[in-house]
C-alpha cells in the first residue's frame, strides 16, 4: 500500500496541533457507496517497561470473516503518550506495517477515534488521510462528547455529541455489555461507518478486524518479551 508522508513526526506539541487543525480541513465524509469486500483492522500493544511499540494489521473478508493477510512492525516512537495526540504517538511505527500490505482494505477499522476527536482529527482521521482511502474509529471508550444511555438490546444506539454536532454513534453490540464509540476517520460518513462495523461484528463486542489484530499483536509483543529481545532506548 502506498502511505503519503505529509509531514513529520518528530514535532512538538504545538506544531502537533497546528498539523491537527492543517489536516482536518481536508476529511470528507461521502456514503460508502462501493461493496466493501477487504475490511483491515489496526492495532497497536506496548507496556510501560517497554520503550518499544508494536503493530499489527489484519485484513480480512466480508462475509465470512476470514483473514487474509497479516502484517506486523515493531519500532520506537518519536511522541510520547499524551491524550489527543495517539497519532503522533502511533502511525510512526503503524504506516510501515500498511507499506507491507499487499491486499488493498476497502476499509480500515482502528482500534481509536476517528474525528470524536477534541481538534476533529483522531488516529482514525489522521490515518485515512495518509492512506487516502476510508477509515473508521472504533474505540472501546469515550475520548469526548455526550450521549444519551444506550439501551441494552444488541445494536441499539445513541448519538454522540460534541460542541452541539453529532461526532459519532455509541452502539450496543452485545446486550448487556458495553457500547463502542463509532466515529467516520476520512471518505465515508457516519451512518456507512456503523454499518461496516456492524458487518465485522460476531459474537463479541469489537468487531473482528479490530478484535484479532488486538490478540494478534499482544501475542507478538509476548513472545517478543519472554525471549528477552529488546531495542536501544536511544
Amino acid at each position: 500500500m502506498l502511505v503519503k508522508q505529509l509531514h513529520p513526526w518528530d514535532l512538538t506539541f504545538q506544531e502537533a496541533t497546528s498539523v491537527q487543525k492543517d489536516l482536518k480541513c481536508r476529511l470528507t465524509f461521502p456514503p460508502l457507496k462501493k461493496r466493501v469486500k477487504l475490511v483491515a483492522g489496526a492495532d497497536i500493544s506496548y507496556s510501560k517497561k517497554d520503550p518499544r511499540l508494536f503493530a499489527v494489521v489484519v485484513v480480512m473478508q466480508i462475509p465470512g470473516m476470514e483473514i487474509v493477510e497479516v502484517q506486523s512492525e515493531v519500532g520506537l516512537s518519536p511522541f510520547p503518550y499524551v491524550s489527543g495526540f495517539l497519532a503522533f504517538r502511533e502511525l510512526p511505527i503503524l504506516c510501515p506495517v500498511f507499506e507491507k500490505i499487499k491486499n488493498t482494505p476497502d476499509v480500515v477499522i482502528c482500534d481509536g477515534q476517528g474525528i470524536a476527536h477534541p481538534r476533529g482529527m483522531g488516529l482514525a482521521a489522521h490515518l485515512g488521510l495518509l492512506l487516502n482511502i476510508p477509515t473508521i474509529g472504533c474505540a472501546k471508550s469515550r475520548l469526548i462528547g455526550e450521549y444519551d444511555p444506550v439501551p441494552e438490546e444488541r445494536w441499539s444506539q445513541s448519538s454522540l455529541l460534541y460542541k452541539e454536532k453529532i461526532v459519532g454513534a455509541v452502539v450496543r453490540t452485545r446486550a448487556k455489555v458495553k457500547p463502542v464509540f463509532i466515529s467516520p476517520g476520512n471518505h465515508i460518513d457516519l451512518e456507512s461507518s456503523v454499518k461496516v462495523v456492524k458487518q465485522c461484528v460476531t459474537r463479541y463486542r469489537l468487531p473482528e478486524p479490530t478484535r484479532q489484530a488486538h490478540r494478534l499483536v499482544n501475542q507478538i509483543r509476548s513472545r517478543s518479551v519472554s525471549s528477552g529481545e529488546y531495542l536501544p532506548t536511544n
